[in-house]
């Protein structure tokens, strides 16, 4: 039987702690990838822009690793799979458990809070050309990520476009994703301003 998405964040960081435990001392994208799902695009973009909001994600390299993972999911959403496709090497890809578990367990008590307020709503923004164009926005955060590594505190914006857009999906919260194209809007002006 195939594993079905989680339906909010507690359900997402459970998943993640499943993966933490399964894969013990260090624990591999591959492991998160299966518990979360293999369509589950949603799940997939906030997976990115939670580690890059969690302190983990002040960590070198972490921004970069993220944005990748974003733009190789997103762009497979642009063109329509149903089903996404991860390389062996960002599978393979690993993290201390200790640190993974420690900004998990960091997470859960806004994740809790904040899975109050998601639901189905303005869900017209999350069908058609609307999909199209949160793809396309998730694609190039995930390519100023890189960028965003000489700029401080910066990536944290890029952060919230990917997990504003995944709620959305997520939980089909058009408002979250017009949130998350705000979001995107101020993370270019701060690449913009940054190398000006």
């Amino acid at each position: 039987m195939e594993k079905t998405g989680p339906a909010n964040l507690e359900q997402t960081l459970d998943r993640i702690a499943r993966a933490e435990e399964s894969d013990g001392e260090q624990t591999t994208v591959g492991a998160v990838v299966t518990e979360l799902g293999p369509r589950s695009f949603g799940p997939m973009l906030l997976l990115p822009g939670l580690i890059t909001l969690l302190p983990i994600g002040g960590v070198p390299g972490v921004p970069t690793i993220m944005g990748l993972f974003a733009v190789l999911v997103s762009a497979q959403m642009l063109f329509g799979r149903q089903c996404f496709w991860l390389p062996d090497w960002m599978l393979r890809r690993s993290i201390a458990w200790e640190k993974l578990d420690k900004s998990r367990r960091w997470m859960l008590p806004p994740a809790r809070f904040t899975d109050r307020f998601i639901r189905p709503r303005l869900t017209r923004f999350m069908e058609g050309v609307w999909l199209y164009l949160i793809a396309a926005l998730s694609v190039m955060t995930g390519l100023m990520m890189p960028l965003m590594e000489v700029v401080p505190f910066s990536a944290i914006s890029a952060g919230l476009v990917l997990t504003f857009f995944g709620l959305g999906l997520l939980a089909r919260d058009g408002l979250l994703a017009l949130l998350g194209m705000a979001a995107f809007a101020g993370s270019a002006w701060i690449i913009y301003a940054a190398m000006m």
